[in-house]
């Protein structure tokens, strides 16, 4: 079992920052660290995107969309997975996901992915 919670969410002005915290809560046993891990967000009307991610091997994957503006980190073999978020602009206005799969790679597809957090709010006004 593997129980993600996010936080950090809230609102803020265009151009403004946030950082999203995602506790990874799971049995020591289990092997979850070496496995993908990384951020989904859905606007209203919209599909799932997927934002960043890592990799089982520790390497990063970015949406096109949020290169240069968010970066993706982890800490203690991914007990906290965390996405600071600059540059903030209205496109990025959603529910925000911490997800892992069961896979060392990391996918765009939501259905890849096993476990979600409840989701934290993002909204970037002007």
């Amino acid at each position: 079992h593997v129980q993600l919670v996010e936080s950090g969410g809230g609102s803020v002005q265009a151009g403004g920052s946030l950082r999203l915290s995602c506790e990874v809560r799971r049995a020591a046993y289990n092997r979850y660290n070496e496995y993908c891990m990384g951020w989904f967000r859905q606007a209203p009307g919209k599909e799932r995107e997927g934002v960043a991610f890592i990799e089982g091997n520790g390497k990063i994957k970015y949406a096109g969309s949020v290169e240069g503006r968010f970066t993706i980190s982890e800490i203690n073999a991914k007990e906290f997975l965390y996405l600071q978020m600059s540059s903030l602009k209205g496109d990025d206005t959603a529910m925000y996901y911490c997800v892992a799969a069961r896979t060392t790679w990391c996918t765009t597809r939501p259905a890849d992915y096993t476990y979600w957090g409840q989701g934290t709010q993002v909204t970037v006004s002007s």
